[in-house]
């Protein structure tokens, strides 16, 4: 009899070990919305992971947050593309931080040949391509159907200039447990869609319906229903520009009977997952 009752303390010990080890490994994924596309992630592990900062001019980030100390350190920067709505200020970020900017690859050659980054805070990467910016969390670029330019304003001549931006990206973020999250970036549908889906298994994704420059909700709601069907969506880059006039109401009743969840967050809101 006693050797059954140690067996079943063991048992038990065992299981609220195994249960809180689960728990732990996911606990404290929070993804922050500072508008348009920006979204500041936290992993299980406390790491900082930043995606196109756009937080200064942006109409819709929370007042706090035009003060880029008070991000807080960020351990991984994250740019979509050259759109000023995506870039403007990650590279005063990555001073800040002395954090690598990791975004398309020729836009970061554009950014280290006009002094804008050094090379070591401008690391080229291009799509499919996987890099560990810290351990643990694992970047993919992944195709995104948009443009990509890169306007700077030449101090020796005091105009803006244009300048090859790249091809635009999605990435996929694979935190420490696993968890893996879909920035979609700046994109129209496209079949391909299915296929990043299908082979990186994202468990939430990060999708633009603000239309004219992207999908608006119908070709969202499509692109959920019908291509990627991931479980969790957050929808992303509208209201701070009159022209992306797409809202999250309406993409919520397009997906009504889909089986996703859909988290509308206020700009400086958290969703937990």
């Amino acid at each position: 009899m006693r050797k059954i009752l140690a067996l079943l303390r063991w048992m038990a010990v065992s299981f609220l070990c195994c249960a809180t080890f689960a728990f732990a490994q996911t606990d404290g994924i929070k993804l922050q919305w500072l508008g348009q596309s920006a979204f500041k992630i936290t992993s299980p592990t406390g790491k900082v992971i930043l995606i196109d900062p756009w937080l200064k001019a942006n109409p819709l980030t929370p007042p706090q947050y035009k003060d880029l100390k008070n991000l807080g350190h960020i351990d991984v920067l994250l740019v979509t593309h050259g759109h000023w709505d995506h870039f403007a200020d990650a590279p005063e970020i990555a001073k800040l931080n002395h954090t690598p900017m990791y975004a398309p690859g020729d836009m970061n050659a554009t950014v280290v040949a006009l002094g804008i980054l050094p090379a070591e805070l401008a690391p080229r990467m291009n799509k499919s391509g996987t890099v560990e910016p810290v351990k643990g969390i694992r970047v993919t670029e992944v195709h995104a159907e948009h443009s990509s330019t890169l306007v700077w304003h030449n101090p020796t001549t005091d105009k803006d200039e244009t300048h090859v931006g790249g091809e635009p990206v999605g990435f996929i973020i694979e935190l420490e447990n696993g968890f893996k999250i879909y920035h979609m970036g700046d994109t129209g549908l496209f079949g391909d869609m299915r296929l990043i889906a299908q082979y990186y298994k994202p468990d939430v994704v990060l999708m633009p319906i603000g239309g004219n420059f992207t999908m608006g909700p119908q070709e969202a709601a499509y692109a959920e229903r019908e291509l990627l069907r991931i479980p969790n969506v957050i929808p992303m880059h509208y209201g701070a520009n009159p022209l992306a006039k797409g809202k999250p109401d309406e993409f919520q009743a397009l997906l009504k009977d889909a089986g996703v969840n859909v988290f509308v967050i206020k700009p400086g809101d958290m969703q937990a997952f």
